[in-house]
């Protein structure tokens, strides 16, 4: 969304949108607002986003689910803007700001004019809504003189715009200003054109060197000799609307267009009748992307503490496990004192004794409570060869309950990584809300009911379905919603997906297939091969009590299979 990208944008919006109505606004999040507005025929929804990486306005047709409880711009907007029709879209200072005027009619039936702003400046990107008198109203992020020694973004406060650039507005270019300006300097002709020219991105003023001088890594001598070929280039950017997305070798969406780009007329391009269309293609999964790893930061670091602490604390439970595992020699003293009874005095420290249990017939050093005659120094030994053997039963089930709760982690983090939308985040969130790992928090901000998530779909060659779950929730669903003839399989022995083949007699090459997905979903999904068990769903059973996702099963054929791409 650099200066000329939004350029066009704030062209097509206003073609499209002006004396447009607004109906609704919505603020699915903190950084996001979209606006459905009524147009001759259709209503259209506009989003504004401030987020630091994916910051953008454009039309979309994504649907996203509201809090229960809206935020205070989102009731602002709601009371100052519903009802009233869009005057003008319009770009601010040839810069990456837009702004839109909106005229309403106020509490006491007057007509008013709102503004609402948004500045797409990568972190410090901001949604503002202005009131006629030019104060802020609210806006998505404040910034007080702890975030910028320039200028306050408060409610109540006249609105500052940011540092003026001191550059040549790209759409108001003067080849003899900018031979002025560029005159006896010399460099990287792309670096000098980006520095001097608002709103040009780097690749952008890349194009504008290739454009200018036929090469993007020119070097200049003295710059104000292009000048007049830069300007000439800037313009016809202006002037030859293509809106398109770049993909790359493995088809995934690389970078946005809204012109093409003479430099590479060599890579694949998809065109879009309108760059709202490619804006809300290119934007959409990486948006969700980015937000689902903000919103799943905070878990996986509360499951890499958990499964840290865990693992030191095994170390030290398996330490004691082997501690009590020498119980045996507590007996042993006590047997060898009971039966050499003669040969123990009151008052004597240690004493030596024949060890009937050694084949070689070596003598036992015994320590000895020297207040203590022989039968008392024995029940003293069985006393505590019987607590060490309490212990060892003890540290038994604590080792199995640490290994069991490290396995259920390690699988919620490898569920973690699969988790690609809000449904199965939250699913997974949720289970560990009951888990206890998660301390349940109201929030003013708590969503609407997100609706159930969905398994990975694959398709094997020969067309039969094959799924994958992404969380535990998901597995459990999947596993018992099966057929019984139908094939579930699991990485062995490692935490991973629960795969259904929806076919109770899958070819060979579809076993194979749906082998290698439950390897690639597992904890062992980078390694060159992977053992998985196949086996009907009908031999697949949970415990009773035991957490979800959890299973046994018998009859399984183990299968050494290559993880499939991902």
């Amino acid at each position: 969304m650099d200066g000329i990208t939004i350029y066009y944008i704030a062209k097509e919006l206003a073609s499209r949108l002006v004396g447009a109505r607004i109906d609704k606004v919505q603020q699915p999040e903190r950084d996001e607002v979209i606006l459905t507005l009524r147009c001759p025929g259709e209503n259209l929804n506009l989003l504004l986003s401030s987020s630091a990486g994916c910051g953008r306005v454009h039309l979309t047709n994504v649907k996203k689910t509201s809090p229960l409880e809206p935020a205070a711009l989102c009731m602002l907007m709601r009371k100052h803007l519903i009802g009233g029709r869009l005057t003008a879209v319009r770009q601010v200072d040839a810069d990456r700001m837009l702004a839109f005027d909106i005229e309403h009619i106020d509490e006491l039936g007057d007509r008013a004019k709102k503004t609402l702003l948004c500045e797409l400046m990568g972190k410090h990107s901001n949604i503002i809504l202005l009131g006629g008198d030019g104060r802020v109203i609210e806006c998505a992020r404040h910034i007080n003189e702890t975030v910028s020694s320039f200028r306050d973004v408060l409610p109540g406060v006249p609105y500052t715009p940011p540092p003026a650039h001191g550059k040549i507005n790209f759409d108001s270019l003067d080849a003899n200003a900018l031979r002025e300006r560029l005159s006896g300097k010399s460099g990287s002709l792309a670096k000098l054109i980006q520095a001097n020219i608002s709103g040009l991105s780097l690749p952008l003023a890349r194009e504008a060197a290739y454009r200018a001088a036929g090469d993007e890594d020119a070097h200049a001598d003295d710059a104000g000799a292009f000048a007049g070929a830069i300007c000439t280039a800037v313009n016809a950017m202006l002037e030859s609307p293509s809106p398109a997305v770049i993909a790359g070798d493995k088809g995934e969406m690389q970078e946005l267009e809204a012109f093409e780009y003479l430099s590479r007329s060599g890579e694949r391009r998809t065109l879009y009748p309108t760059l709202s269309e490619a804006a809300d293609d290119f934007y959409r999964l990486r948006d969700q992307a980015e937000r689902i790893h903000q919103k799943s930061a905070s878990i996986a670091r509360l499951l890499k503490t958990n499964t840290e602490r865990l693992e030191r604390k095994l170390v030290l439970q398996q330490e004691a496990y082997d501690d009590a595992a020498n119980s045996s020699e507590y007996r042993i003293k006590g047997e060898m004192l009971m039966a050499n009874p003669h040969l123990v005095k009151k008052g004597m420290k240690n004493v030596e004794l024949p060890n009937y249990y050694d084949e070689g017939g070596a003598m036992l050093s015994v320590p000895l409570d020297e207040k203590l005659d022989a039968q008392g120094n024995a029940q003293r030994y069985f006393k505590l060869y019987k607590k060490a053997q309490v212990a060892r039963k003890l540290a038994a089930e604590q080792l199995e309950n640490g290994r069991a709760e490290l396995e259920y982690l390690e699988g919620q983090a490898e569920n973690l990584k699969l988790c690609t939308d809000e449904s199965s985040l939250n699913e997974l969130r949720q289970e560990l809300i009951k888990s206890g790992y998660i301390r349940e928090i109201g929030s003013r901000r708590q969503q609407k009911a997100l609706p159930a998530s969905q398994p990975m779909r694959f398709t094997a060659p020969d067309g039969t379905v094959i799924l994958a779950g992404r969380n535990n929730v998901q597995n459990e669903k999947l596993t018992f919603g099966a057929e019984p003839d139908e094939i579930w399989l699991h990485a062995k022995n490692v935490p991973g997906c629960h795969v259904i083949i929806k076919s109770s007699a899958p070819s060979p090459e579809t076993l194979l297939f749906a082998a290698g997905i439950a390897a690639r979903y597992s904890k062992a999904g980078t390694s060159s091969y992977v053992e998985v068990d196949a086996v009907p769903r009908r031999f697949v059973k949970k415990p009773s009590g035991a957490r979800p996702g959890f299973v046994t099963y018998t009859h399984q054929r183990t299968l050494n299979v290559k993880p499939i791409e991902g």
